[in-house]
């Protein structure tokens, strides 16, 4: 599989974009990168939600640049602006070793879609060394379908933001045409794969999916419309990680509508939208951090990797 993905390299088609340009010989398309991943940091990672970051810590492997362009972003100087440096197969596949050896929960690849080729190589020469924690794929929901069909049997949990219903809104602030299809029906994929989140004794997820969504300043990322379809297309029973943390961020200043921080009615309002649709599993995000939906408390998490 490595290979087969690989070569779709040379005539780029593995993200909506389809940019169709050669990264194996050097041509940039909306990513910006070539044959190599590049990486900004590696880490045990505290901030994610409780089942994914535990008390080891998530280790985050954070890639540069992404197929997004979110005016929002609170990672932009990676994700954006490409802080970081190339890494090929054996680096990065040291990374995920070692991330193992400090007693990380998870390998959790951050903003993976646009070096996923890549980042097989390297889980293929990593598991053969000795890599057995599961793999988080964390990612902001722009993928295509069949690309996630590939990834059946190697990622274990799907962290995945259902970010827009609308697509002209992920146009505009994102330049993500028509996300919302390719989102609905990549979750589904991933939901076919490995189904709600399983969550051990201990808190910590081993498999299944997490649904990120950022609840975005006068409803912009269209709510409702997205737990409707979770609560009817996806399960009930789907673990929700409802993101308060809004912050405009980068290039939001641009855009009136969103230049400021979300305020507490707003995030009122989603949660009540979730529990219109029967939607209780997972986790709320309240000034001290993220709680459990059943009342359970868990440990104060403040800052979530977009």
């Amino acid at each position: 599989m490595p290979d087969r993905l690989s070569n779709l390299l040379e005539s780029c088609c593995i993200c909506p974009r389809k940019c169709k340009v050669n990264r194996l010989k050097g041509e940039l398309g909306f990513c910006k990168t070539g044959a190599l991943a590049k990486v900004c940091s590696f880490m045990p990672h505290h901030g994610e939600e409780p089942a994914i970051s535990g008390t080891q810590g998530s280790g985050a492997i954070f890639f540069s640049h992404c197929n997004m362009a979110c005016v929002y972003c609170q990672n932009y100087e990676f994700s954006q602006l490409g802080q970081g440096r190339e890494v090929d197969t054996e680096e990065l596949a040291r990374f995920m070793l070692q991330l193992q050896t400090l007693g990380c929960h998870n390998i959790n690849l951050v903003t993976p879609t646009h070096v996923m080729p890549q980042i097989l190589k390297a889980l293929k020469l990593a598991k053969s060394g000795g890599l057995k924690i599961p793999i988080v794929y964390n990612t902001g929901g722009y993928e295509l379908p069949q690309i996630i069909k590939e990834l059946s049997g190697i990622v274990d949990i799907y962290l995945v933001d259902m970010r827009y219903a609308d697509s002209d809104t992920a146009i505009k602030y994102s330049s993500a045409p028509d996300y919302p299809r390719y989102n609905q029906e990549s979750v589904k994929e991933m939901h076919r794969q490995v189904g709600i989140a399983d969550i051990d004794a201990n808190g910590i997820i081993k498999k299944g999916v997490v649904i990120r969504h950022l609840v975005l300043p006068n409803n912009i990322a269209g709510t409702d419309k997205i737990m409707k379809f979770i609560a009817q297309e996806i399960s009930p029973d789907s673990y929700i990680s409802l993101m308060s943390q809004y912050l405009p961020y980068y290039k939001a200043c641009e855009f009136p509508e969103i230049s400021r921080r979300l305020i507490q009615r707003e995030y009122e309002e989603a949660k009540q939208i979730m529990q219109k649709y029967g939607l209780y599993n997972g986790w709320i995000q309240e000034s001290y951090g993220l709680e459990r939906f059943a009342g359970v408390n868990i440990k104060p998490n403040l800052k979530n990797a977009a």
